[in-house]
């Protein structure tokens, strides 16, 4: 077994590990007492929360709340830890605790796992972000577990709330045990800002806040950022603006109609933040319009950063696609910005991304309308589809009512979101090969 797990490429290593994980995760949401007394879940549904919790999306067909005992909400945050921090991450935490050495391979697949393009560092590189994740989470636990007791009056009730709260808006899963999601604190601003924070921080990409802080410490000296984590921050911060200013444009007469203007402005905040790939959110998105749902679709499948908790095409594809085509209408076939040229290598993989993203997405979309057969409508299935492939797990409440089929092909876009395209396109191709010949080359009309 070990030689032909030996085989694989990295990638379909990565593969291969989110699926053992899946499984786990499958086979702990059916043990006992992780339903509440008289609950019965069927497989498929245990199943979909499984993928869901792994891929840290937070589609779920069953409510948590109603469904699973305390017992199985902790075992659902575990689940998200795995899956937010990731399998590799994870996984090499315990082989350090334990005393393992971390060969060769495993360290291929740590560089997969975190969108890596070398070997170097790679185990410090988890520490680090393991060690950084786990701490935002217990901080925004306590400030949150400090505020909920004055609802609670309790201060295990109020602990409880803070830590699930925390993780799965840090991990981006989107899962709640309020049964509401984050509506009962629609008109509380301040859970609202640490939770938006916590998003920002899970899905901004982990190199980024390992930057920042190496920058804050000033353990470097003449520290400077990285291209990549210049155009993360950038492209993330004009999404989110972008985001807000449509949704609150589109809904200033519609679903914020009557609201205060505080309130208007963060329902607009909330929702431009949370279809980064989080999937909590503060308002019942069926009040929406047609348009901002359809807006609020493409949000979710551009997604997070790369390197971080949510999935998508992820905001450095669009940021290169984008300077792509304006550096191409002038005639340059060379993208520069912030005094670098961008590889070549980066402007095709972009592509390759896009290109795969609709393809999956336009055959998910069309494979669960068919399954479906009119018993849904077009929009709430396409932002189901999308919500799937962003891992960012908002829905307009048609998710229970999905056929298997529909679900399993849901479940297939959860998974592919979180392993993420670049790996999913090489794990198809295999081993790279060498070119052994060239022909000669053609140009051919296009356009």
């Amino acid at each position: 077994m070990y030689k032909i797990f030996g085989k694989l490429t990295p990638q379909q290593g990565i593969v291969l590990y989110y699926l053992a994980a899946m499984l786990i995760s499958f086979l702990i949401l059916r043990l006992p007492y992780v339903h509440k007394p008289g609950v019965d879940i069927s497989y498929i549904d245990s199943l979909f929360v499984a993928v869901s919790g792994i891929s840290v999306t937070g589609l779920t067909p069953i409510s948590i709340a109603d469904s699973y005992s305390v017992f199985g909400q902790m075992m659902i945050l575990v689940i998200l830890n795995f899956g937010g921090i990731g399998v590799m991450a994870m996984g090499t935490l315990f082989w350090v605790i334990l005393g393992k050495k971390i060969g060769m391979r495993e360290r291929q697949l740590i560089m997969v796992d975190n969108n890596r393009d070398k070997m170097s560092g790679a185990v410090s590189l988890i520490k680090e972000i393991v060690k950084t994740m786990i701490m935002i989470e217990l901080v925004g636990a306590l400030v949150l577990a400090f505020y909920f007791y004055k609802d609670f009056h309790s201060v295990s009730k109020s602990l409880y709330h803070g830590l699930f709260a925390s993780v799965s808006a840090t991990t981006n899963g989107g899962l709640d045990i309020t049964g509401e999601s984050l509506n009962p604190y629609a008109d509380d601003y301040f859970v609202q800002s640490i939770i938006m924070l916590l998003i920002i921080l899970g899905a901004i990409g982990f190199p980024v806040i390992i930057e920042v802080k190496t920058y804050l410490t000033n353990k470097v000296p003449n520290f400077r950022f990285s291209l990549f984590a210049k155009l993360t921050v950038t492209t993330y911060i004009l999404l989110l603006t972008a985001g807000f200013l449509m949704i609150y444009l589109l809904e200033f007469n519609h679903a914020f109609k009557g609201e205060t203007w505080h309130k208007g402005i963060f329902y607009a905040m909330f929702q431009s933040a949370t279809t980064r790939s989080a999937g909590l959110t503060t308002i019942d998105l069926s009040r929406f319009s047609e348009a901002t749902q359809f807006f609020m679709g493409g949000l979710m499948f551009i997604g997070s950063s790369p390197s971080s908790v949510g999935g998508g095409i992820r905001t450095t594809t669009l940021a290169i696609l984008i300077l792509f085509l304006l550096n191409f209408s002038n005639g340059r076939t060379t993208i520069k910005v912030f005094n670098k040229e961008i590889h070549l290598v980066d402007i095709q993989r972009s592509f390759a991304v896009m290109v795969l993203a609709c393809l999956i997405c336009f055959t998910a979309l069309t494979l669960v309308l068919s399954f479906e057969n009119g018993k849904q409508q077009l929009l709430p299935i396409f932002f189901e589809v999308m919500s799937a492939f962003g891992t960012c797990g908002l829905s307009l409440g048609i998710t229970d009512d999905l056929s298997s089929p529909s679900k399993i092909v849901i479940m297939a876009l959860m998974f592919v979101g979180r392993v993420g395209l670049i790996s999913f396109i090489i794990m198809l191709g295999g081993k790279a090969e060498p070119d052994k010949f060239r022909y000669p080359k053609e140009r051919i009309m296009i356009g």
